[in-house]
């Protein structure tokens, strides 16, 4: 493979004094079409949140928020910031240490068999499905209830692009391309593919780096911005297992958070978007559609989930790069995948697609933004279901950009990210918040976790008043109600063996 040599010195005069300041509208549709939104709040983001935001969780020092995810306080001073030059990845590859990168992702099951027990697996998460203190018993059982119901039409997805998931397939070559790229970067490495949800599971990969003898880790999520239902939860799981192993204790690792700002990232991006532009009748009229997964509203506004903040960053900096290239079409963000009754991050994807049909849009590219990989979500849910609504809803031409899967000039990009992580390797680096490429916000899985949870609080109820009536207090008690009536009739269906749920077959009888 050709890996295309990036560089590696971050440059000031990449962060303009207004893409530093603030974080640039949304481009408006040209003149002779309506205006895309008016809410100032879904389309602009200041930079003072970012500040603001890395500020509540580490005081006055400033850390990036790609590095906000984090067991004990970070001691910052002046003699824990690790410098650029303080040590070069060569003096790190002295006494020939056996060097480990491992990628971080979801999973997707393989056969239609898999689905139900993988969607079990995510359920029964406690970074996806967030119960109170009260009910964490019923995790499990909550997790089989929804995994059995939703698992029919999971399947007919699944079987509509193949009968399971390309995840696996894809991020293996990713992974082997990595290798391969590091070699050519004379980082003789050995890389790993840890999945979250199914096979390779974490723990396959864990065991193996400890049989392979890896003395040195670069953790690698395969997420471009943090969330806490993503790099967090896996995350919080390699908490988990270092801390009851003797061997991984005493290993030395660092894990790269996020990397939505490093310039090959962003570059292979516009590349990709410039290419499915040209594919259209009348190029400069077609708007870019960002879509990114969805996570819940109250990630964000309670508990401090960067991922809003970084997934709006990420779409300035590529358009940014785009500009430079006299492309400047119209765009906006949208989040998709929101599961359950509970709000999450707005605008929702189907929703913008069909407001953008009523104002008048014929041309849509719907960009996946944060997934590497083609999966369900790319391939039956933005490839069937929002091109299906976008042609109902009057869009003429639609087009999609694909994900990156193992683009060159992305992989270089994540081999030099690696390479420029070596010399941070069991210590913790603070960089510039400005710093927009190269600079690598690192530390240790529990330094990373602990810069999260140090400031992290339960997170409030919705409301604090019971009323009746069609309110948003009353739906919300009589939601609670519900579910705790739904967990009731389920555990006493689990207990017992008996119930309407046996009777209908969809649990099996004990």
């Amino acid at each position: 493979m050709n890996c295309p040599a990036m560089s590696a010195a971050p440059s000031p005069s990449s962060c303009s004094s207004s893409s530093c300041s603030s974080y640039s509208s949304f481009r408006p549709l040209p003149p002779l079409l309506p205006q895309l939104s008016n809410n100032d709040s879904q389309r602009s983001l200041h930079y003072s949140n970012l500040s603001s935001l890395s500020n509540r969780l580490l005081g006055k020092h400033s850390l990036p928020l790609r590095a906000l995810v984090s067991s004990t306080p970070l001691n910052i001073s002046s003699s824990s910031v690790i410098s650029d030059d303080a040590v070069s990845p060569s003096s790190v590859l002295s006494g020939d240490p056996k060097i480990g990168v491992l990628l971080l992702n979801l999973g997707g099951p393989e056969t239609l068999d898999d689905v139900q027990p993988f969607l079990f697996n995510l359920f029964a998460d406690p970074d996806i499905i967030r119960l109170p203190p009260l009910f964490q018993f019923l995790q499990k059982p909550l997790a089989q209830f929804i995994s059995v119901a939703r698992a029919p039409k999971s399947k007919e997805g699944y079987a509509s692009i193949g009968g399971g998931s390309p995840l696996r397939h894809i991020t293996d070559a990713q992974a082997e391309e990595l290798r391969k790229c590091l070699v050519e970067k004379n980082v003789p490495a050995k890389v790993y593919v840890g999945m979250r949800y199914w096979h390779p599971f974490t723990e396959e990969a864990i065991e193996q780096i400890k049989t392979d003898g890896i003395t040195k880790l670069v953790v690698l999520p395969l997420y471009p911005q943090f969330s806490i239902s993503t790099s967090g939860s896996s995350l919080r799981l390699l908490e988990r297992i270092f801390r009851e192993d003797e061997y991984l204790v005493n290993m030395q690792h660092t894990v790269i958070p996020s990397w939505y700002q490093r310039e090959g990232y962003i570059k292979a991006m516009a590349n990709l978007i410039q290419s499915e532009l040209e594919k259209f009748g009348s190029p400069s009229q077609v708007v870019i559609f960002f879509s990114a997964h969805g996570v819940p509203l109250a990630y964000v506004e309670e508990a401090g989930d960067p991922y809003k903040a970084e997934m709006e960053e990420c779409v300035d900096l590529i358009m940014e790069e785009l500009d430079k290239r006299k492309i400047t079409n119209s765009y906006t963000l949208a989040y998709q995948s929101r599961v359950g009754p509970v709000e999450w991050l707005k605008p929702y994807t189907e929703e913008a697609i069909t407001d953008l049909g009523k104002k008048g849009v014929e041309n849509l590219l719907a960009v996946p933004i944060s997934f590497v990989s083609e999966h369900i979500e790319t391939l039956e849910e933005i490839d069937v279901e929002y091109k299906e609504l976008a042609l109902k809803s009057g869009i003429k031409n639609w087009g999609r950009v694909p994900a990156l899967g193992t683009e060159p000039m992305f992989i270089s990009d994540l081999a030099d990210a690696v390479v420029e992580s070596l010399p941070y390797v069991g210590a913790m680096a603070v960089s510039n918040l400005e710093a927009r490429q190269s600079l690598v916000p690192l530390g240790s899985v529990e330094e990373l976790l602990a810069t999260y949870d140090s400031q992290r609080r339960e997170l409030p109820a919705p409301v604090t008043m019971w009323e009746w009536g069609w309110t948003k207090s009353a739906e919300t008690w009589n939601g609670r109600a519900a579910m705790l009536a739904v967990l009731a009739l389920l555990v006493l269906e689990v207990t017992t063996g008996k119930g309407f749920l046996h009777q209908w077959g969809i649990l099996p009888s004990l």
